[in-house]
């Protein structure tokens, strides 16, 4: 499976979003000079993001996102889905009923073993990330982490 490298800016952004104190917010444009990426693009793809009820966006002066729910409340499969949707990335087609090896109706009523596996690994692929909240990334990073994170994307320590 390949995700869009837009997925990759919105786990970062989210996770930078996540360091910063409660209340605080940044800018798509705080956002896209922190990671050096096209701001424009990056507004688009934090959009799903509200929609979602991940994120939270202000308008104004100093308008900007900030996460809608505690870190811990927040999974990687949360984002993923917003921004890359739910469906899996295999579709079956049947081709085991096409051409000239086709085989008849009746030796397929059962599901297809590859599909079946593939969807297998659909599901447990979701369930990592569901397991793996934004919470559980910031333990990871070292302690010193956070107050750089704030002092570069948002001039505050």
């Amino acid at each position: 499976m390949k995700l869009p490298v837009s997925t990759e800016w919105v786990l970062h952004c989210a996770t930078s979003l996540a360091q910063l104190e409660p209340g605080a917010t940044a800018s798509a444009a705080q956002l896209a000079g922190h990671f050096g990426v096209p701001q424009a693009y990056l507004a688009k793809q934090l959009q799903p993001l509200v929609k979602a009820g991940v994120l939270a966006a202000t308008t104004g002066p100093r308008g900007g996102f900030r996460l809608a729910r505690q870190a811990a409340e927040v999974t990687l499969l949360d984002i993923v889905e917003a921004v890359d949707g739910a469906a899996s990335p295999y579709e079956c087609r049947e081709i085991r009923q096409q051409g000239r090896g086709a085989l008849p109706a009746e030796d397929c009523r059962a599901a297809c073993p590859i599909a079946a596996r593939m969807a297998d690994a659909h599901t447990a692929w979701r369930a990592s990330l569901a397991s793996v909240s934004l919470a559980d990334l910031l333990a990871e990073i070292p302690e010193w982490a956070p107050e750089r994170t704030r002092r570069l994307l948002t001039g505050t320590a």
